[in-house]
């Protein structure tokens, strides 16, 4: 947090600059550019800080992850226009704001990068591994859940099962 809770910090202020100078915002609107600014900085940092890599470039997140980020970003960006924006104290943002936002956005993406290679850079990278996998072996990850110990490799049937693993049709005494 040395690294990164600080440059958050930077863009906030920026945001509250651009907000109150650029903008001329009042109480309401400078609550809803904040708020804005700080769930799409926030949501979408989580594409830098989950992997030592560059995002989307050498480390490609999961689809449900990336829907779910773009999603919070975009229903919270869309919220100040409905009708739930005024019981929550928010104000429509002008569109100016929205290029700023981008701006920001992608400045505090670059930068959050640049801290990650400082931060990692006092502890060196662990070589890439190759590992031997089955092609079945995500298949047999999820219905590992289901199968029966009796179906287990080594585990011939009428045999106990290992420490730890109990067999579905056993019946508890």
């Amino acid at each position: 947090m040395i690294y990164f809770g600080p440059l958050s910090s930077v863009f906030d202020f920026v945001t509250f600059g651009v907000m109150l100078w650029v903008f001329h915002s009042g109480p309401a609107q400078f609550r809803t550019g904040w708020f804005v600014e700080s769930l799409a900085t926030q949501t979408l940092v989580i594409f830098a800080i989950r992997t030592r890599r560059i995002p989307f470039f050498r480390s490609h997140p999961s689809l449900p992850l990336t829907l779910a980020a773009l999603g919070v970003v975009a229903v919270g960006t869309l919220l100040p226009a409905t009708p739930l924006a005024h019981s929550l104290g928010f104000q429509p943002l002008p569109a100016g704001f929205f290029a700023a936002l981008a701006g920001m956005v992608v400045c505090y993406l670059v930068l959050i990068e640049i801290g990650k290679r400082i931060f990692y850079g006092s502890a060196p990278a662990a070589p890439p591994t190759r590992r031997n996998y089955s092609p079945h072996r995500h298949l047999r990850r999820r219905t590992a859940y289901f199968s029966t110990a009796a179906h287990l490799p080594g585990l011939a049937s009428g045999s106990e099962p290992p420490p730890g693993r109990h067999r579905r049709s056993q019946v508890s005494e």
